[in-house]
């Protein structure tokens, strides 16, 4: 493993889109929940606890190598990334509910995702390949700097610049989806002469969990009644994971690019998956409901801030 990817160029690129997550967020994107309480739930409910399971049931039915599974399951626990907003908002969805979803997520991720992590680790045992490894609390302390951080750091910014933060909105944006791919290609290079195994391994089922995930997010919140614009941004959320953040726990807080291939698979697939899905769903929506949700969008945040 390139010691440098683990040690710089992977907390860098994390950085970078987890400041970029804190330079479109304000305290109103948190306090959002009390006004929404129910469809937040849903959404949560769906991330947190359908997702991993339904990644453990993939998991023992494809019987993937312990180092495999455990990163599909640090890739379930992941939460949503910022590029869930872009899909959201191409697709009429309710943008200001995936802001506050992300928000809500990265927090309670904090915690989720290293109790998931230690789960795999115990269940399937990849000691056994001669790797130890686990989420200690010195590694936990770890995972809050990374993913937290520099989200507040960015919520920062904004509240006192708020000018700079909206002109560094779409550089960052785009740095930052620049960033997803140099560290998939980063991290599918480090493991270059075993992708062709990886790819068999794992390409059937990060696709499968991608699909399950964007059917998950929309139609369990469509069954419980949940609005169509509200159910497209919930279907978003839960598909488009923050593989960043899964590859950056795997290596550099795991030291495993083994666990990170999942997480690097997914961030390929997931984006013409999350197209395909986008436009399914969203043809029953009123035309040119775009706009109009784009100035709802705005009118609510910028009434939420005053």
């Amino acid at each position: 493993m390139d010691s440098a990817l683990a040690t710089v160029a992977l907390p860098a690129a994390l950085a970078i889109i987890m400041f970029g997550l804190g330079l479109s967020l304000t305290v109103a994107d948190f306090a959002r929940v009390a006004r929404h309480p129910r469809v937040v739930t849903i959404a949560l409910a769906c991330q947190l606890l359908i997702l991993p399971a339904v990644a453990f049931g993939l998991v023992l039915l494809f019987d993937l190598p312990p180092l495999l599974a455990v990163g599909m399951m640090v890739l379930a626990a992941s939460p949503g990334g910022t590029t869930a907003n872009l899909f959201s908002h191409l697709y009429r969805g309710d943008v200001a509910l995936n802001i506050t979803l992300t928000a809500v997520n990265s927090v309670i991720a904090v915690v989720t995702l290293p109790l998931i992590t230690n789960f795999a680790l115990g269940h399937f045992d990849p000691d056994d390949t001669g790797t130890s490894m686990g989420l200690d609390f010195t590694k936990i302390l770890q995972v809050f700097a990374i993913v937290l951080i520099p989200v507040a750091i960015g919520m920062l910014v904004r509240a006192r610049r708020e000018d700079f933060a909206q002109r560094m909105d779409r550089p960052v944006r785009i740095a930052s989806a620049l960033v997803l791919v140099l560290v998939i290609v980063g991290t599918i290079a480090a493991e270059r002469e075993n992708v062709p195994s990886y790819l068999a391994d794992v390409g059937v089922i990060t696709i499968l969990f991608c699909l399950i995930s964007l059917a998950v997010g929309y139609w369990i919140p469509k069954l419980l009644s949940v609005g169509q614009r509200q159910a497209i941004a919930c279907s978003m959320e839960i598909g488009v994971h923050n593989s960043t953040l899964a590859i950056a726990i795997s290596i550099s807080v795991l030291d495993s690019v083994d666990i990170a291939i999942p997480a690097a698979v997914y961030g390929v697939v997931m984006f013409p998956l999350a197209a395909a899905v986008g436009w399914l769903i969203s043809r029953g929506t009123q035309a040119g409901a775009t706009d109009a949700v784009s100035v709802q969008d705005r009118t609510e945040r910028a009434s939420e801030a005053g």
